[in-house]
């Protein structure tokens, strides 16, 4: 993801501080490339932890994303009702929301 299409607050942080962004850009790689994981099932489980972490704003960058990378928004969604078990039905509920305000714009 270019500096250019960063969320504002992210971007500020990148453009103030770059040697900390390259070394958060960094240590996202490093943990990408520790396992098995393919690239789907990575941003599928970033999309979780970002639900699960009640980030609004990290749901929508992991969807519009995942949406750039292929993954069609009944998989994107399904992330949500996942969480509906494990989070409960409010946060599951809100996660859906924040997927829809992208895939639906």
């Amino acid at each position: 993801m270019s500096d250019q299409s960063l969320p504002s607050g992210a971007g500020k942080v990148a453009e103030q501080y770059p040697a900390v962004w390259e070394a958060f850009q960094t240590l996202g790689q490093r943990c990408a490339e520790s396992g098995p994981l393919d690239a789907r099932t990575r941003r599928l489980v970033k999309l979780a932890l970002a639900a699960g972490a009640g980030s609004e704003g990290a749901v929508h960058s992991h969807v519009r994303r995942g949406l750039h990378e292929g993954i069609e928004p009944e998989a994107l969604r399904q992330v949500a009702l996942l969480a509906v078990p494990t989070l409960g039905l409010p946060a599951g509920v809100a996660a859906l929301t924040w997927i829809d305000d992208i895939v639906e714009s």
